[in-house]
């Protein structure tokens, strides 16, 4: 979607669009072109027209949630380059260590020492993956702020019973798929109740302007948008990024993310510490590639990770089969695949190298700074 596409796809429900220059449609387009869905443009495009922030300073700032719960698969790989998107728009960009929410959602067995340590781990992987952004509190800087550092404060638990308030308990079960439950999960636990509430108050308590976060995460932000509407408060625009499936997941797609990736599943999922020789032999056995389907988990990582990072999908098969060849477009990819002019096995590696290459900053990292690395393992070895 180019720039032109997006004035005429949102114009007629954000009308205020056709008032930005071209530098401010520049800068909307490059925060919202990437993502799967959009919701509540109006709000950002005000923003921006009228120079204006939940904070009242102009600085839009942003948000994404994470529980500290183990290693980071790829799917922090997508949100990250939603994130530098977001840092090159200006905008400010804040990673929330969701530790009280992995509390009540029973990860490391409620062990807030565990789960606090794997937060700072999280911090360490976010720098890197970022390429080490400027932080702090002003335009395109990076900043983290973990949940317990907000809950000391009384004023949010009075945001927290006003999110509550009219909320039935069945409407509370519908967004059990934030915490990966299904909606007959926690009925045993009333905690649980308060985690939806507890999410749409971080948002508002926070200031943020646009709430980021994989398409799993759309019942919570809709019920965040809900509520600020009850109570007039301003309705951060939400961004949700794509899901990428397991390996092992076949081409269908299902509403109740049941595809998801999942570190719970090592053989099916891309780890951020996968080296490079074991990804591919994760992708060799593991990842499925039909080439009578045009639906498939190698495809999703081509298309959500390599080419919004390098633009290209290089494959370099064993030079017995063939010569290198390198893909720009993932529709062409795809077809080579289908059409037998890409091995399936060589289409896998490509992927594989491409991950891999986008990793190596991260690698780096941890190999000089092993330290946090190896307690999370220790603690996830405790299991």
């Amino acid at each position: 979607m180019d720039i032109e596409q997006m004035v005429i796809q949102y114009q007629e429900k954000c009308p205020r669009i056709n008032e930005l220059s071209k530098e401010q449609l520049a800068r909307v387009h490059k925060i919202i072109s990437s993502v799967e869905e959009t919701v509540g443009l109006d709000y950002l495009v005000d923003c921006i027209a009228d120079g204006k922030s939940a904070r009242g300073d102009g600085i839009l700032r942003c948000y994404v949630g994470f529980e500290p719960s183990g290693k980071a698969h790829i799917g922090w790989k997508v949100l990250a380059l939603q994130l530098k998107r977001m840092l090159d728009a200006k905008v400010n960009v804040l990673i929330f260590l969701a530790d009280w929410h992995a509390w009540i959602n029973d990860k490391f067995r409620g062990n807030m020492a565990d789960i606090q340590l794997t937060a700072k781990y999280m911090e360490d992987t976010f720098r890197a993956l970022l390429d080490y952004p400027p932080e702090g509190e002003g335009p395109g800087e990076l900043r983290f702020y973990y949940a317990s550092e907000l809950m000391d404060n009384g004023d949010y638990w009075a945001r927290v019973l006003r999110c509550s308030k009219g909320a039935t308990l069945a409407m509370v079960r519908k967004t059990f798929t934030i915490m990966g439950r299904d909606e007959a999960s926690s009925d045993h636990d009333l905690s649980k109740f308060f985690y939806p509430a507890m999410q749409a108050s971080d948002i508002f308590e926070l200031d943020i302007d646009i709430a980021i976060g994989g398409m799993d995460q759309r019942k919570a932000h809709m019920f965040m948008r809900d509520v600020a509407g009850k109570y007039g408060w301003d309705k951060a625009t939400c961004l949700h990024t794509p899901i990428i499936s397991s390996l092992k997941s076949s081409g269908s797609r299902m509403e109740s993310f049941d595809h998801k990736m999942s570190k719970s599943d090592p053989n099916g999922a891309i780890l951020i510490h996968d080296e490079p020789k074991k990804l591919r032999k994760k992708m060799q056995k593991h990842a499925y590639l039909n080439i009578e389907d045009e639906n498939s988990p190698v495809y999703e990582l081509a298309e959500h990770v390599i080419l919004p990072e390098f633009g290209e999908i290089v494959v370099t098969p064993n030079p017995k089969f063939g010569e290198p060849s390198t893909w720009t477009s993932l529709i062409e990819f795809k077809t080579a695949v289908m059409d037998g002019t890409i091995h399936p096995l060589d289409a896998k590696f490509g992927v594989a190298d491409g991950i891999s290459r986008g990793l190596e900053i991260v690698a780096e990292h941890f190999a000089k700074n092993p330290n946090l690395l190896d307690e999370v393992t220790g603690i996830i070895n405790r299991k």
